[in-house]
């Protein structure tokens, strides 16, 4: 039960974590206010949604500062999860632009109102840090700035500065969550949403099985409502303010094993075979670098926010797979 209902400010809402965090503050009996511009997140995401009495979508930008000037001024916590991922296809500047720029807006508008504010952060930001399980308090080692991936992770690492810089300077709360490897319903199909999209989506239709590199690099894949715990925890709990977070769980698996397991997890034959993809083929000439191992130390979300992934990667991918086959027969 929770002890105070409070009016909740969410970007990116009808994005992949938007339209779940979405569902876990309504059902809640939070009051939301959601924007989303389309450009990646759907209306079938937050379709549910859309009639429920305590929420009201916005189609808009985050970029937008005269949209964002107008918004009501009685939110109690900005949760700010709009964002643009890896430049993967050229958009290295719709990366650095939206990431930066967008962030800045929304944190303008927190110190406005003196409200908390909740910054969607990645574990890109580690890098390529050796230091395995990466901690809240350890190094960042971003890679050579020719790598066209690093945008994503740099933009990240200046939205938090600055949010901290915001707190410190204008007083009101911050928490900054870097989340691994989430996936569930609701998730991108393509790249953007995670290996594991490319994967299921590849199964279901007896293609080949892209991967990059030897596939030995290793991942942390986290179900979405052990995400969206994490979210509401830091949104609702004082405790968490002024500080930085892992949200993920600790399985460790390679890529590799991954396919796999998803290939198991079909339960019905396929032709799908693994390909191994050199990485000069993926970067298209320019140049690429991978980070071999991804894990978090997950202690300061379990002692301070109270949340522990508790979603196994099997059980989370057998929902996961479900609700991508139904998402593709609709689709035929």
């Amino acid at each position: 039960m929770i002890t105070e209902k409070k009016k909740i400010l969410i970007t990116g809402v009808a994005g992949f974590l938007g339209s779940n965090f979405l569902v876990k503050c309504l059902s809640q009996g939070h009051e939301v206010v959601g924007i989303d511009n389309l450009s990646m997140g759907t209306l079938d995401n937050i379709e549910k949604s859309l009639d429920h009495q305590n929420f009201h979508f916005i189609k808009g930008d985050v970029l937008d500062k005269t949209l964002i000037d107008n918004l009501d001024d009685d939110f109690d916590v900005i949760v700010h999860l709009a964002a643009f991922k890896i430049p993967r296809y050229g958009n290295a500047v719709d990366t650095l632009k939206i990431n930066t720029k967008g962030s800045e807006n929304m944190l303008e508008l927190a110190r406005k109102l003196k409200c908390k504010f909740v910054l969607a952060s990645t574990s890109d930001v580690y890098g390529m840090s050796p230091d395995i399980p990466f901690k809240e308090d350890g190094n960042c080692l971003i890679g050579d700035s020719k790598v066209p991936r690093w945008a994503y992770a740099v933009s990240k690492l200046f939205d938090e500065h600055l949010a901290l810089a915001y707190m410190e300077d204008y007083d009101f709360p911050v928490v900054i969550l870097r989340f691994f490897g989430s996936y569930g319903p609701n998730q991108n199909l393509s790249w953007w949403g995670g290996p594991q999209s490319v994967f299921i989506d590849c199964i279901l239709n007896n293609k080949e099985i892209p991967i990059h590199g030897d596939g030995m690099q290793t991942r942390t894949f986290t179900f979405v409502d052990d995400t969206v715990a994490g979210i509401y925890a830091a949104t609702m709990k004082p405790e968490a303010n002024g500080e930085i977070f892992n949200i993920g769980a600790n399985q460790e698996i390679t890529i590799i094993e991954l396919a796999n397991m998803l290939k198991r997890i079909s339960d019905e034959p396929t032709t799908s075979k693994i390909k191994l993809i050199p990485y000069n083929e993926i970067s298209a000439g320019r140049k690429y670098q991978d980070v071999m191992r991804r894990v978090p130390d997950t202690r300061k979300a379990e002692k301070i926010l109270g949340i522990k992934a508790q979603t196994s990667l099997e059980e989370g991918l057998r929902i996961t797979f479900d609700w991508q086959k139904n998402v593709s027969l609709q689709k035929v």
